[in-house]
């Protein structure tokens, strides 16, 4: 069975995306990110599909889309922030090497401005982000094998932080290293 080596959960501007490519090029991997699978698919933005169609619409675009990077990606994996919603993406991604990166409100504020073309905060951000969060919260915890706070740290001290807790060896210059997956059996 193939299974990401790698799969980022978190909330809107934790850096998933960023880190997920940081992680995947020390890897030697590729980098996906449903969110882009879903964009590529539709050939509209996310806030377009969820002001023409309804939160309930793109929800399900996503978790198709999840479901197929699940089963065919073996490389690092962003999900969309609100992917572990639904109950079968969070079954998928039992036993996964699953890394939730987390951020309070402030870094919230100062990463994506919470003004920013974001579906579901459109009206009062900051009370919206705290709300999501409060909902969302227990299941990135659920779904994830491992915790990092990206709270005052750059992209690369937070991929480094990832690479040392999962002890993922990266790629030696001039050569590769074997994949991680297969040196602890």
């Amino acid at each position: 069975m193939s299974a990401p080596l790698i799969v980022l959960v978190g909330p809107m501007g934790s850096g998933k995306s960023t880190v997920g490519e940081l992680l995947a090029a020390a890897l030697d991997v590729e980098f996906r990110d449903t969110d882009a699978d879903i964009v590529a698919a539709q050939g509209r933005e996310i806030a377009d599909i969820f002001v023409d169609e309804g939160e309930a619409y793109f929800r399900e675009l996503e978790r198709v889309a999840v479901r197929a990077a699940l089963a065919e990606h073996t490389g690092v994996l962003s999900l969309g922030g609100g992917a572990i919603l639904d109950e079968g993406t969070r079954e998928l991604l039992a036993g996964l090497p699953v890394v939730y990166l987390s951020m309070d409100v402030e870094e919230a504020v100062r990463r994506v401005g919470l003004n920013t073309a974001r579906p579901l905060l459109a009206v009062n951000p900051r009370r919206q982000w705290r709300e999501l969060m409060d909902a969302r919260r227990p299941l990135y915890t659920e779904v994830a094998r491992l915790v990092v706070a990206t709270d005052d740290r750059t992209p690369d001290e937070v991929a480094r932080a990832v690479l040392d807790a999962l002890e993922l060896k990266t790629v030696i210059p001039g050569g590769k290293t074997p994949d991680p997956r297969q040196e602890k059996k």
